[in-house]
């Protein structure tokens, strides 16, 4: 099982250099996950690195989500916790990963569900998050 940051998400999404390598990923570790949080991230980098209108990235996650057969989960007091944390250990200004609150939430998202994480960037390298991508 696999949970899929935006990073990974909008990489896919707009056929960035690495898309291939991730798609192959999410394949072969289904199903995939994602959170409120990651896609509202999926949706706002799309409208503010692609120039997307809100209501053509939001349909545009939407495809996405149901062409990969992606679950969104629940946030709930566990993920809210296991956010908290990675906040102290790897949060920004605190750690060299600097994890902003989207980074925390996918990271505890992660966590919660025993799955690994789908990213892009070297930010979660230095965490000790499973990786679903090497």
């Amino acid at each position: 099982m696999v949970f899929i940051d935006a990073s990974a998400m909008i990489s896919m999404m707009t056929g960035e250099s690495d898309a291939d390598a991730l798609a192959d990923c999410l394949e072969a570790d289904k199903p995939g996950l994602c959170s409120a949080i990651s896609t509202w991230e999926t949706i706002a980098g799309l409208c503010r690195t692609y120039m997307f209108s809100v209501p053509s990235a939001q349909t545009m996650v939407q495809d996405f989500m149901e062409a990969n057969d992606l679950k969104l989960i629940t946030i709930g007091e566990r993920e809210l916790d296991l956010a908290v944390r990675a906040y102290a250990e790897f949060g920004k200004g605190r750690h060299p990963a600097g994890l902003n609150l989207g980074d925390c939430f996918a990271y505890a998202c992660t966590k919660a569900n025993r799955a690994k994480l789908l990213f892009k960037g070297d930010d979660f390298g230095r965490t000790d998050i499973p990786r679903a991508n090497s």
